[in-house]
């Protein structure tokens, strides 16, 4: 059977996309996705912006991220002030995102915030740039700055829109955020364990004890501290104290956040 003339699927594809960027957005209430991003309801020709934005977010559906970026970016390139301006910008800094170049789609979810700092996808923009952050963090024994900065970008979100439908996983990610950094601290202790500077590794784990209660590794540290607050450093080898040496899953801490564990998607292939 033949295909319909590709202008006139617009109005099915137009539903489509529409669902879909929904669920890519969580845009609802008593908002429409029209009136967030501006799209109308006309027949626009195939070289309009408002086609070039379905084309692109058919790609970014289909997993294929850098023609929706180049799609996208065209948008934002020829036609910044068309309808669907916003929408590409989104969507630009998302295939960014999937692409996994974390740092240039935090740049882009800042710009779009500062462009349309009152439009109803800012939730979802402050999530993603705490995720860009997230995604970030490394192992233990490295620059712990980006587990810092994903937990100052969730808290920000979780203060400004304390009931968006990203509220619990925010929170379950800066406590596996705050459990990493706990981690860290511990593995400087062990550091100075294995170098025989007891005072130092006393003061490390005493700030670990004092910052990050809730983690995971309090028992080890508690019994490393009082070890050497004995008198009687530990024998063994220090790198028998060494906590993981990566972030856990972030799923591990949402029962403290939400009577559902587990209920709350990981949200893209970027995880």
């Amino acid at each position: 059977m033949r295909l319909a003339p590709r202008q006139s699927r617009w109005p099915v594809r137009l539903v489509v996309v529409l669902l879909l960027l929904a669920l890519a957005t969580a845009v609802g209430g008593c908002a429409t996705i029209k009136s967030t991003f501006g799209l109308g309801d006309g027949d626009p020709g195939p070289q309009s912006p408002e086609y070039l934005a379905m084309d692109g977010m058919e790609a970014l559906n289909r997993g294929n991220y850098r023609q929706a970026l180049k799609i996208f970016q065209e948008i934002k390139d020829r036609h910044p002030f068309s309808s669907v301006g916003p929408l590409a910008e989104l969507k630009a800094a998302d295939a960014t995102y999937y692409l996994r170049r974390y740092q240039e789609a935090h740049f882009l979810y800042q710009e779009f915030e500062n462009n349309h700092p009152t439009n109803e996808a800012i939730p979802y923009v402050l999530f993603q740039m705490g995720m860009c952050h997230y995604q970030q963090i490394d192992t233990i024994d490295r620059d712990p700055a980006h587990a810092l900065n994903a937990i100052a970008a969730f808290n920000r979100l979780n203060r400004a829109f304390p009931t968006s439908p990203y509220q619990a996983e925010a929170q379950a990610r800066v406590l596996a955020a705050r459990d990493f950094l706990a981690r860290h601290e511990m593995f400087v202790a062990a550091f100075y364990l294995k170098t025989k500077e007891y005072d130092q590794a006393e003061r490390r784990l005493d700030y670990l004890l004092e910052t990050y209660p809730e983690s995971e590794i309090i028992p080890q540290a508690e019994e490393l501290l009082a070890a050497i607050q004995d008198g009687n450093p530990p024998t063994r080898r220090w790198r028998d104290w060494l906590p993981n040496v990566s972030i856990g899953s972030w799923r591990g801490f949402f029962d403290a956040v939400s009577p559902v564990p587990g209920g709350v998607s990981e949200g893209g292939p970027a995880n």
